[in-house]
């Protein structure tokens, strides 16, 4: 196992805690103490003479590939290192085994003493095999101690004590002195070896027992046999253990990025070609699989959480990597498939789609599927692909021959093996299908093979090329019969940008990495504080193909795969997955920057993208469920603008489709659906990332408007796309209030294109959402008036003039008119004393048109607006009283509006008003709280301000509107007795209650209060007897209370007090069951 250099710390953990820097500093403080090392014995004699001499000239060989463990930049061989067995050397064996043991101390800390550690470790054959030390530390890689030691070995190899294994000591001996021996180490470990000395001395006075039917014995110190396996040291249970960790807590990003890191040292490994790769990778798998959650979703017919998934995708990605080693054994490759296939059969296993349930046709589907998509019955497990690759061979001779050599092909005239390469006499890999020959590139870059990955690469490269042509030929015979049909299907079973194997990824990086300039050696820690620098890259030529670079053939192949035309994934995972590749791979091209020689590389493939018919995600007819090109667009409208404009447009024009949203209603029935609700919820199979393409869209669209300003046919062709394309009006009113912000810059005059484009987007979302009120209408509504304003009066008068298309009547009164003719609104438009008359006429016929249309809600407004113009005003008055008689409007907008007039010192309309809104007003007996009280008050109030006729009509209104008692004891009450503090009845004149006017007295017992009087006591005893059906002792307290207010009423009337006598003992006569409520009765009343 490597040591730490390739571990990431925990955050904040500083270098002084990495495990090899703290065995370096070990090392350096002379810890290490008391080191053997155990060899064989012909070993032992070289290595005794050489410790002898200063200087011998033979091969150098090393101890072990330690310092590819631990770190190229500090541990360096010995000089007596290199020199061990140099006999051995010579002859090109490998280094026998041996053993090294010694102790470190680690020296005391602030609250820690000193501590001593036995170390062992054991070599075999250039392999560090296993390590034991007495810490308490566990981890994957190498403690401190044990780094310690090993640095100790190498740097002072001449102080450490040889000794012989000690089968060979023990050989030595006689019979007394291997007995003295024996017990000695008893003696010193009795409690330890005590029980195993017992059974073994007991297994060899057994004569036929295991032990004696066995010739010699084993010997730790010795080392494996030549013939053993020997591979490094790999501490499988720690692994294990550490992955269980890490998977329990797999809702935390620390432990997917720690599950990340391990993935990065299994490549880490096989790029160094250790065997322990594929062993560690083993042993994650099976705790992968051995994850309780897996079961659960599966039970509950989940998917996995996304990073979960992402983590099984990297579990995927590198069995496909390992199977296709290039030199591994027939019998390691037959190993990894068995277990790959009894992984594969596992019921938890997931899906290569990440779920474990496939979404069903929905019964009200009204849209076609994707004749494309594979069934639901192919089920494609995360391992799937690494089982089709481990058939996969490296012993095709073409293949061979396009590895071995970058002038393969150069010079072909003719012969049987044309088919293998271009026209050019380029090779072609055609052996695979795409996605398999890019993962190949991908085995040999992981195994350490970086010049063979970049020829099958470009052989690769060779072949799309070659594909594509044959493409454009074909398409180029079937334009006119595709063009006239305006349908195509997706000719690509697999799409290349988010697919599993991610080729297109695959490519690019081995393209770039070639190409990368390290100035700088990487940092053992790079300051996570900094901002990460910049890639830089250069051009690298292709011998293979003189004038082209690696760095052009990078840029090429995103191109390619980026624009290809592909199928929509089913399921949420799969889709965001696409989403997210390709966001990748632009940030790859984000690095490159665009010079002379890859400028025309972009304008090439940009025009080819053009035409490239169904095979290209911008070709003049695609697939109804193809993988929308926004964003790619944008990245390509950007780049190329400074460079050929004309295509830019083009291309991003092209791309502004959404064929998915262009659903089978006819086109007069778009305005009239709802286009907020999700217009994908009964198609199938969904789109659970269509909210996000959107918003690409979207940016696409207010890319192009921000560059075209100033431009004003460019400008009219981007706004008929985006009203044709984008169908959330949310992102058109986005889109029209940053083209508004783009017209209008602080300190420079508006673009009135952008402006008029800006208005036109706002009048789209206005009848868009006309009938769909959300909460941003108001928002919406508020912000178009703005901008007709710095447009002009025209644009601000023709939305007045056209406002039953684009407003609700109360959005048009209430906002539109009030707003466009504020002062702040007359002063920014800086009108003559014509054009400010002109636009108010325009207000108030916005405003008696609203209403005429909604009278409840636009009356109050349109008089408002109407006030300065007396004609307009008594129209608008007109109004209301024709929508009060022909009950256009509820009581509760009459009275309102009836207050605005006794505002407006109109008294007399008022009172009209406040009658027409007694015809529509009811209120019960047991309404004591109802939302009219004030209002009637009011009324009550203002008729005996303005007299008694007026009194008198409105009296039989308020008996027939009104049964409430209270009430009308209330409104009595006020009409006949003067308020507290005043010294009599006859005093006068009251205040008018809120009216503020004032009123006089006048006599219960006379007209027209005398009638009023005998509803309310009518009333009280209605009442009473309602409440007396249904009453609960509870309700006792409060009942008594309402007889208190009844009998305050009947001592208004004449003999009063009789009438209530007569009431009570009918009272009691009735509910004379009730002995309690009587009870309290007569205490009460008597």
């Amino acid at each position: 196992m490597y040591s730490s250099l390739g571990y990431h710390p925990p955050e904040g953990e500083r270098d002084s805690r990495v495990p090899f820097n703290r065995g370096l500093n070990l090392l350096q403080s002379g810890a290490v103490d008391r080191v053997l090392q155990v060899v064989l014995g012909d070993v032992f004699s070289v290595c005794t003479a050489v410790n002898k001499r200063r200087r011998l000239d033979f091969r150098w060989i090393t101890l072990c590939n330690l310092e590819e463990r631990v770190g190229n930049d500090v541990c360096h061989m010995s000089h007596s290192t290199r020199l061990m067995l140099v006999d051995l050397a010579i002859s090109g064996q490998d280094m026998p085994s041996f053993h090294l043991s010694g102790i470190v101390t680690e020296p005391p800390g602030p609250s820690e003493p000193e501590h001593s550690y036995h170390v062992s470790i054991s070599f075999d054959r250039c392999k560090i095999t296993s390590v034991s030390c007495a810490c308490d530390n566990r981890d994957i890689f190498y403690c401190a101690h044990v780094v310690a030691l090993s640095l100790h070995r190498i740097r002072h190899a001449r102080q450490v004590e040889l000794r012989l294994p000690i089968s060979e000591t023990l050989s030595q001996m006689n019979r007394d002195q291997l007995q003295k021996f024996v017990q000695y180490l008893i003696s010193a470990h009795h409690t330890e070896v005590l029980p195993t000395a017992q059974r073994l001395a007991d297994e060899i006075l057994l004569l036929g027992s295991e032990i004696n039917r066995v010739h010699g014995a084993p010997d730790p110190t010795a080392g494996a046999g030549i013939e053993d396996a020997n591979c490094w040291h790999l501490d499988e249970e720690q692994i294990q253990e550490q992955v269980k960790q890490l998977l329990s807590n797999g809702g935390y990003y620390g432990a997917s990025k720690q599950l990340q890191s391990m993935f990065n040292k299994v490549r880490e490994m096989l790029r160094m070609r250790d065997s322990n790769g594929a062993r560690m990778l083993i042993l994650m798998t099976e705790q992968f699989l051995q994850d309780p959650r897996l079961a659960l979703w599966r039970q509950q017919g989940a998917g996995m959480t996304d990073k979960c998934r992402q983590l099984w995708d990297e579990l995927g990605a590198l069995w496909v990597c390992v199977v296709l080693s290039p030199h591994c054994k027939l019998e390691e490759r037959a190993l990894w498939l068995q277990l790959l296939k009894k992984w594969n059969k596992l019921d938890i296993c997931p899906l290569e789609e990440g779920n474990y349930s496939c979404d069903t046709l929905g019964t009200n589907s009204t849209l076609p599927s994707n004749p494309n998509r594979s069934t639901a019955g192919v089920r494609q497990t995360v391992f799937g692909r690494a089982i089709k690759a481990a058939e996969l061979r490296w012993g095709d001779c073409h293949l061979q021959k396009i590895l071995s050599s970058d002038c393969y092909g150069v010079s072909l005239k003719s012969g049987s093996d044309k088919l293998g390469f271009d026209p050019q006499g380029h090779p072609l890999w055609l052996g695979d299908a795409f996605p398999m020959a890019c993962a190949r590139v991908d085995a040999l870059r992981s195994h350490g093979y970086p010049r063979e990955a970049l020829r099958l690469a470009v052989a690769v490269v060779n072949a799309m090329r070659l594909q594509r042509r044959h493409q454009l030929e074909s398409y180029k015979q079937q334009k006119k019969e595709l063009l006239h049909k305006g349908t195509t299907s997706i000719t690509n079973l697999e799409g290349w940008v988010g697919h599993p194997l991610d080729p297109i990824g695959c490519l690019c990086r081995t393209f770039l990495e070639a190409c990368r300039m390290d100035d700088e050696g990487l940092a053992l820690y790079p300051d996570s504080a900094a901002e990460p620098k910049k890639a830089l890259y250069q051009h690298v030529p292709v011998p293979s193909s003189p004038g082209e670079s690696y760095f052009m053939l990078a840029l090429e192949v995103a191109l390619l795969g980026l624009g290809q035309q592909r199928s929509m994934p089913e399921g949420l995972y799969a889709q965001d997955k696409v989403v997210r590749s390709e966001e990748q791979l632009i940030g790859l091209l984000d690095e490159m920057e665009l010079d002379e020689r890859l400028v025309p590389v972009l304008r090439k493939q940009a025009a080819l993208l053009l035409d490239g018919g169904p095979f290209s995600g911008f070709g003049e007819v695609v697939f109804r469920e193809s993988v929308p090109m926004h964003t790619f667009a944008r990245y390509l409208f950007t780049a190329m603008l400074p460079y050929d404009p004309e295509l830019a447009y083009r291309l991003a024009l092209r791309a502004m489709r959404l064929p998915v949203l262009e659903t089978v209603l006819p086109a007069s029935d778009i305005l009239h659906q709802n286009p907020l609700d999700s217009m994908m919820a009964n198609r199938f199979p969904r789109w659970f990332t269509l909210g996000h393409l959107e918003t690409r869209q979207c940016e696409l669209a207010s890319a192009m408007l921000t560059a075209a300003k100033g431009d004003p046919s460019w400008l009219r062709m981007v706004l008929g796309s985006i009203q044709q394309n984008i169908h959330s009006p949310a992102l058109l009113f986005k889109l029209a209030q940053d083209a508004c912000k783009t017209a209008t810059p602080a300190n420079t005059p508006p673009d009135t294109t952008l402006l008029n484009i800006s208005l036109e987007l706002g009048l789209q979302v206005m009848r868009m959402t006309l009938n769909t009120m959300t909460w941003r209408r108001r928002e919406m509504v508020r912000w178009l008036v703005s901008c007709a304003t710095e447009i002009g009066v025209q644009a601000l008068m023709n939305i007045m003039q056209n406002w039953y298309t684009l407003f609700t009547p109360i959005e048009a009164t209430t906002i539109v008119a009030v707003t466009g003719t504020t002062h702040a609104t007359l002063l920014r438009l800086s009108l003559s004393a014509g054009q400010r008359d002109e636009l108010c006429s325009c207000a108030r016929t916005l405003a008696l048109q609203c209403a005429m249309k909604d009278p409840q809600n636009c009356a109050l407004p349109a008089l408002t607006l109407c006030e300065k113009n007396h004609t307009a005003f008594e129209a608008a008055y007109q109004i209301v009283l024709d929508s009060a008689a022909s009950a256009g409007m509820g009581h509760s907008h009459l009275f309102t509006v009836a207050r605005y007039m006794e505002h407006r010192g109109l008294p007399t309309r008022a009172y009209k008003l406040a009658t027409l809104a007694f015809s529509h007003l009811s209120i019960a007996f047991n309404q004591d709280t109802h939302p009219a009280l004030n209002d009637v008050l009011w009324a009550c109030s203002l008729s005996q301000s303005l007299g008694k006729s007026e009194l008198a009509a409105i009296v039989p209104l308020i008996i027939k509107s009104v049964q409430c008692a209270p009430m009308l004891s209330d409104i009595l009450h006020r009409w006949s007795l003067p308020p507290p503090g005043l010294p009599s009845l006859g005093a006068g004149r009251r205040g008018a209650g809120s009216a503020g006017a004032g009123g006089k007295l006048f006599a219960v017992d006379m007209a027209p209060l005398c009638q009023l009087l005998e509803a309310a006591m009518a009333a009280y005893i209605s009442t009473t007897h309602s409440r007396l059906t249904h009453i609960s002792p509870r309700h006792y307290g409060e009942f008594i209370e309402f007889l208190g207010k009844a009998r305050d009423t009947f001592l208004l009337a004449h003999e009063g007090h009789l009438r209530f006598g007569q009431f009570l003992d009918n009272l009691k006569q009735i509910y004379k069951g009730k002995k309690k409520l009587m009870l309290l009765v007569r205490e009460r009343f008597g």
